[in-house]
């Protein structure tokens, strides 16, 4: 596995990381054995760079990554969300941006991960009644009590990203990109890149639907968060699969599955741009992987973004379209 500069923070990340929320049970049922093995793997792989929040399974994807990480901490890049309170306890509207929240959030998140401290802490969304300045400046804080290295934005946008970063540096931010939601590149990527960050791009195989894991989504379980996403409602799923077909038969004259075209299709724009597509089975992890291998060219990309043109995706792309990108 090749390995890149994260931004401007001195470390390198692999090309591609691993989102660790499925391992929670937000899709649907996992095995933390399973999960172990499969965080295993990848550290044998070269994945060194893991996405997770506190909200993921309420602590239990933080508690599942402290088993796997024994004896291999100072091997892996721990990227944590702040996650958003699942009660209104907090200023900010259950957003999660009150310095209070970011502060008893990061000492929950040392203390299930069993470490002192956390490579990247990443606030998960910028509150509009809160100033950005006041939370960045919350993240600060805890960066000279020595409890995280640097500090993240999540769903931020150029303007928000500008404000952070006169308070203290902001070395990443994570947002979804994928071929089917190309919000980012409205602004987000141009401040990414101008000032010298890091970019995680979540959600790369749109929640698993561009490698053809849902064809029904009847059939998603009652605790699969994704029955609440709107592509995925009835009318918007039987459009976006029209499109799916199409790509799928893309994938096959490349002769790569339709996660590998997806993936590869993110890594194509750009070295700056890390995909961290989520696995909790080996299987998988080493299908999503296989795609650092898979070059596109300028035909092929055209091809594929021909598919997936973005006023051809039916629905909004998350269901929070009122509280991302602020």
């Amino acid at each position: 596995m090749r390995h890149v500069p994260f931004g401007e923070t001195g470390l390198s990340v692999s090309r591609i990381g691993l989102g660790c929320m499925s391992m929670s049970g937000i899709y649907d049922a996992a095995d933390d054995a399973e999960s172990i093995r499969t965080l295993h793997r990848a550290f044998d792989l070269g994945v060194n760079l893991l996405d997770t929040s506190g909200n993921y399974g309420d602590g239990h994807n933080h508690e599942l990554i402290a088993k796997a990480l024994k004896g291999r901490r100072e091997r892996v890049i721990v990227h944590s969300k702040s996650g958003s309170p699942s009660t209104p306890d907090a200023n900010g509207k259950r957003s999660g941006s009150s310095p209070e929240y970011l502060t008893r959030a990061l000492e929950e998140t040392l203390r299930r991960l069993r470490t002192d401290v956390v490579d990247v802490y990443c606030m998960s969304r910028v509150d509009p009644d809160i100033p950005v300045e006041e939370s960045v400046g919350a993240l600060a804080e805890l960066v000279d009590r020595g409890l995280a290295r640097h500090v993240a934005l999540s769903e931020a946008s150029a303007e928000s990203i500008r404000r952070a970063r006169a308070v203290h540096p902001v070395v990443s931010l994570q947002i979804e990109y994928s071929l089917w939601a190309r919000d980012a590149e409205q602004g987000n990527i141009q401040a990414v890149r101008e000032f010298g960050m890091g970019f995680m791009a979540y959600a790369p195989l749109g929640r698993g639907f561009l490698a053809g894991a849902v064809r029904d989504s009847a059939a998603l379980g009652e605790r699969d968060r994704r029955k609440d996403q709107p592509r995925y409602r009835p009318g918007n799923f039987e459009r976006n699969l029209e499109l799916l077909d199409a790509f799928e038969e893309a994938a096959r004259d490349k002769g790569v599955t339709p996660a590998q075209l997806a993936l590869a299709w993110v890594l194509a724009q750009g070295d700056d741009i890390i995909p961290i597509p989520g696995s909790k089975t080996i299987r998988h992890l080493e299908e999503n992987l296989a795609a650092a291998e898979v070059e596109l060219s300028p035909d092929e990309l055209q091809r594929i973004e021909e598919v997936f043109r973005p006023e051809a995706v039916a629905g909004d792309r998350t269901r929070e379209m009122n509280r991302v990108n602020v």
